[in-house]
């Protein structure tokens, strides 16, 4: 590992300067630590926060502790390549990247979601419909697998099956401890295009020309992604980089970014504060908690409007079951909690919405196109077809269920709807699907190869244990 290269401090945090031979360190540490649980013993990784929708059960298993493994390494503007430790948050990365006039290929929408979470549970933003998901600028990841070795897996070296199955393990083959990943250019604001559409077959029709030909109105196309607020209200969001703006707009306070979509036509961004456009009200779910009044958004102040204080209402709302109790005392029906994101093929994206409005009572809707970066590469645990155009919904709330009816019973319903339109699902919350249906969609023969290689006595949890079962 090279160790004479330029390192950058993580801009703007209290965070001291990553450099290789100070990683070089961190990992002989986690080695030690794993050494002394014993060999036979399974391991979970000692995390303080989690962008996962699961319930995790208390455990008296050992845990490895991994917070160390939050610098970023090394930013090479002329490479247009960054060196990052797993636990390193895109808002960390963001930030020492834009001091380049760089930023990574996709940045997931939430500050507080790490990169190695991001390639090992996939992610996706208004970018992807040009650069894929973040696994796909990855160019080499090293992992301490679940065997306790420490490899570095490349898309073309010995571990070349590791590096293409990492990306929808979530972590049951080993945990990414550097990154190398690609970056691109940026320019210091975004020009936003709000363009409203009231029929579902034009609005899909205008999404998907939009990704072709990437340009509009003389302007260029970088970013795509879209708001449903109902059955005739869509928008289509489209930013440009550009260098000049005769002024831009602040969503990080007051303000609201998913209400401005319905107000304005057009709209100006610093390029930092559109990556991070949809944190301070976590898109829309900020609602359900009480602070879309300016009042208590002028009280609770920017610093505490973040996506990161909302996890921890809701954490508390998990361990003490406020939300449900107050409905039984309000004599209304329980709720099935619904928080997915779904992808279908753009051909299919009118049907799964016309079911989506007349089954599930949720709005709004979030969309965003996706397509596989490269048609030479395939990441066989979440297989998408290279010529496809995809379109991603994602939804978050909760619905009432009907007398009789059982908690789960509308996300199985969106389970099977999306497989019947040939569409994924991402993991990243609760899944109900049957052992071998699971299976199927996520490729149970090369996980379980994978598996084998790198961690043969399942120190780590099995995929299907850990995002279906929820051990």
């Amino acid at each position: 590992m090279v160790s004479k290269r330029k390192t950058v401090a993580d801009a703007g945090m209290d965070h001291s300067p990553g450099t290789f031979a100070g990683h070089d360190e961190r990992v002989a540490s986690l080695r030690a630590q794993l050494a002394a649980i014993g060999p036979d013993e399974p391991v979970r990784l000692a995390k303080r926060t989690s962008n996962l929708f699961r319930t995790r059960p208390a455990t008296t298993t050992p845990k490895l502790d991994v917070s160390g493994f939050a610098h970023v390494l090394h930013v090479d503007a002329e490479a247009r390549t960054a060196d990052v430790e797993g636990m390193v948050t895109y808002e960390r990365l963001v930030d020492a990247t834009l001091e380049h006039g760089m930023m990574p290929l996709v940045v997931p929408q939430l500050k507080t979601i790490t990169l190695g979470g991001a390639v090992t549970g996939l992610g996706i933003e208004s970018s992807s419909f040009r650069n894929g998901m973040p696994h796909e600028s990855v160019l080499e990841i090293e992992v301490l697998t679940g065997d306790g070795r420490v490899v570095v897996a490349t898309p073309d070296n010995e571990h070349a099956d590791l590096f293409h199955g990492f990306p929808n393990s979530y972590g049951t083959l080993g945990y990414a401890l550097r990154l190398r990943i690609q970056l691109e250019p940026v320019k210091p604001y975004v020009r936003l295009q709000h363009v409203r559409h009231h029929d579902p077959a034009e609005y899909f029709a205008d999404l998907g020309e939009m990704c072709r030909a990437r340009t509009r109105d003389g302007l260029s196309v970088d970013f795509v992604d879209g708001t449903v607020f109902g059955p005739d209200e869509m928008y289509l969001t489209l930013g440009t980089f550009v260098d000049e703006v005769p002024g831009t707009s602040d969503y990080t306070w007051l303000d609201i970014y998913y209400r401005s979509i319905q107000r304005r036509e057009v709209d100006h961004l610093s390029t930092r504060d559109y990556l991070w456009r949809w944190d301070t009200d976590w898109f829309w779910c900020s609602r359900a908690l009480g602070v879309q009044h300016r009042l208590p958004r002028f009280l609770l102040g920017r610093k505490r409007l973040r996506s990161e204080v909302y996890w921890k209402v809701v954490a508390l709302e998990r361990k003490f079951n406020v939300a449900a109790s107050l409905l039984r005392l309000r004599g209304l029906p329980p709720e099935e909690t619904i928080v997915q994101d779904i992808e279908v093929p753009l051909e299919n994206a009118g049907k799964f919405l016309e079911f989506f409005h007349r089954e599930i009572p949720i709005s709004p809707i979030w969309i965003c196109p996706l397509k596989q970066r490269s048609d030479a590469v395939s990441w066989p645990l979440y297989e998408l077809d290279p010529a496809t155009l995809y379109v991603n919904f994602g939804f978050w709330s909760a619905v009432p269920l009907d007398p009789g009816e059982a908690d789960g019973t509308h996300n199985r319903m969106i389970e099977t709807t999306v497989s019947e339109l040939g569409g994924r699902k991402s993991l990243y919350s609760e899944s109900f699907y049957e052992e071998d249906a699971f299976w199927q969609l996520y490729n149970g023969e090369t996980y379980h190869t994978l598996k084998k290689n790198y961690d043969a006595n399942s120190r780590l949890l099995d995929l299907y244990d850990k995002c279906v079962r929820g051990r």
